[in-house]
């Protein structure tokens, strides 16, 4: 069904501009009249040309921002009330489409609603838009559609990514105020660098004595910096693309998600928060009625550390080759042998699911206290750093004043 962009006036006179679907303009006109609205404009919305289906995670396209992540978490709740309610799904997605909360997903939603309305299931329509839906959502939602309960598995995929939202948040907020500190530190050091020890030295440069090695070096510094500053500047960009293009290869990549996880105290935190994801993500989807393996795949995706996506993925083999889950993860060493032994006992209690949520509880309170632990870790580190520095400064610049006074 064709989409159509308009612009109308409403009963209080008010310009209003939005996109209806509908079969032809004639039939679009007498929708928007049946609304109270009178057209002005009304033109076929053009289409974006359908490229091959992609998954995210697999092909490394477009994922869903923090932002887009919340939108669809409510939408998404939203959906699971309307059909719990008994509406059906394409009149439950028109009415997502009627409260979207911009254009964008308004669109989506159209796009979706109308391939739902041809015979295409939610879960593949969903996966034509990677930008809002992941490849985890869309299997959930097959799942759903499979067993006949779409609106419980709708619920406990709206909680999953409001979870999931919180869990990245918490690492997020705990590192604004150092990221600030260093910031402000950067700056104060910058402009002591560039402005404030040229202007001292000039006066030290003019009397002609011998200058302390501190002060040498400081002055020298501050020349260069002076002088090259646009080198500088260049310098630290090629650094960073350098190092763009070593951590986007495959072998870099993992040489750099090794590094983090050894790195004291932001290791420990990185392995917990990988672990919480990995539980509540693999819990969820068993729960939906997700096979075991394609659980483990989707799952491997949706962890950001190549380390453990490859002990993942030799678990997954593993499993192919009949195996329980809990060996080959004890066998790769990525994860904590509590991880491995409470997944065994599931597997053998045959409550697998409800152990995963436990892990996932436990470690979710665990990063919590390493978020604590790091931040407490990280402001003295960087009051002490930048007191040394703004301490060398000034004591470089004192001592050939100190010497002057004796003469």
């Amino acid at each position: 069904m064709p989409i159509f962009e308009y612009k109308a006036i409403d009963g209080a006179n008010k310009q209003k501009r939005g996109i209806i679907d509908a079969d032809t303009t004639r039939d679009a006109r007498q929708k928007l009249k049946k609304e109270q609205l009178f057209v002005t404009d009304i033109r076929e919305a053009k289409a974006k040309k359908a490229g091959p289906l992609k998954i995210r995670g697999v092909t490394g396209i477009e994922t869903p921002n923090k932002a887009r992540t919340e939108q669809v978490a409510a939408v998404t709740r939203q959906m699971a009330s309307l059909l719990q309610a008994g509406i059906p799904l394409a009149e439950a997605l028109r009415m997502i489409i009627e409260q979207a909360p911009d254009k964008r997903i308004e669109s989506a939603f159209r796009d979706i609603r109308e391939k739902v309305t041809q015979g295409v299931p939610l879960g593949d329509a969903v996966l034509q838009h990677p930008g809002y839906f992941t490849d985890l959502y869309a299997n959930m939602v097959k799942a759903g559609e499979s067993s006949g309960a779409l609106d419980k598995v709708l619920v406990r995929l709206a909680g999953f990514l409001q979870a999931q939202t919180r869990l990245k948040n918490k690492v997020g907020a705990a590192m604004i105020y150092p990221m600030i500190m260093v910031g402000v530190g950067v700056i104060v050091v910058a402009v002591l660098m560039t402005v404030v020890v040229p202007k001292v030295t000039q006066l030290i440069k003019g009397r002609g004595q011998e200058l302390p090695l501190p002060t040498y070096i400081l002055i020298k510094s501050s020349d260069f910096l002076v002088n090259y500053w646009l080198l500088v500047m260049v310098g630290a960009l090629l650094a960073v693309i350098a190092f763009q293009v070593f951590v986007n290869s495959e072998r870099g990549g993992l040489t750099w998600d090794r590094f983090k996880l050894r790195l004291p105290v932001f290791g420990d935190l990185m392995r917990k928060q990988a672990m919480a994801r990995f539980s509540i993500t693999l819990a969820t989807l068993l729960r939906s009625g997700v096979p075991a393996l394609q659980a483990i795949q989707v799952t491997k995706n949706v962890l950001d550390n190549k380390v453990l996506r490859n002990a993942l993925q030799t678990v997954h083999d593993r499993v192919v080759e009949g195996t329980d889950l809990a060996t080959p993860m004890k066998a790769t060493g990525a994860f904590p042998p509590t991880i491995s032994y409470m997944v065994g006992v599931g597997e053998q209690a045959g409550n697998l699911e409800e152990m995963l949520e436990r892990i996932a509880g436990t470690y979710d309170e665990e990063v919590d206290l390493a978020t604590q632990k790091l931040t407490s870790v990280l402001e003295p580190l960087i009051i002490v750093a930048l007191a040394v520095v703004v301490a060398g400064i000034v004591v470089a610049i004192v001592m050939p004043l100190l010497q002057l006074q004796r003469g």
